[in-house]
């Protein structure tokens, strides 16, 4: 997906009938909770403010767009014998449960349980920000040459508030790992 953007100049427009992927900037170990973050599209407009927030027992992400609207909420999921992180729609609707896999003998491996979809593997060398969610979206580090920078590259169609929420997720789950 990256090579193949690259390689577009930026005056070019998608072939006629061909939607082009959407691309967000995300800061390595995005946050810790408690801080807030803006996620910028690749024109680095800020698309989405992640709005971090400890509360009571469980910590608590909420999603807003450019307006300031919520449009979902991850909470850690307490007293669970896998890591794991829920997403919620601003109406409570579990859009998602993103979870660690059992068994993973050489990289971190995670599952998003998607509410009205089928379950997404998350694959590739997690730490590294250098994976794949499902066949939706890759991400990686290379597309920007900010260091603690990396990139979500979205195929066209998807519910990208779900996917960044997902890459979120994992980013948290892993970052008490090395």
């Amino acid at each position: 997906m990256f090579r193949r953007r690259r390689e577009e100049s930026a005056g070019d427009a998608p072939a006629a009938g061909a939607m082009a992927s959407n691309r967000y900037r995300m800061v390595e170990k995005l946050a810790a909770f408690g801080d807030d973050f803006f996620i910028e599209n690749e024109r680095g407009q800020r698309g989405f403010k992640v709005d971090g927030k400890a509360v009571r027992l469980r910590d608590t992400t909420i999603f807003r767009d450019a307006h300031g609207n919520e449009l979902c909420k991850i909470q850690q999921r307490i007293a669970r014998i896998k890591d794991s992180m829920e997403i919620e729609g601003p109406n409570g609707d579990r859009m998602a449960l993103v979870q660690k896999a059992m068994i993973t003998p050489l990289r971190d491996r995670f599952v998003a349980k998607v509410g009205d979809g089928p379950d997404l593997e998350i694959q590739g060398n997690i730490l590294s920000h250098e994976y794949r969610i499902g066949n939706l979206a890759e991400i990686s580090r290379k597309w920007f040459r900010v260091r603690a920078s990396y990139g979500v590259e979205i195929a066209p169609g998807q519910n990208d508030v779900l996917i960044l929420a997902i890459t979120v997720c994992i980013d948290q789950l892993t970052s008490d790992v090395g």
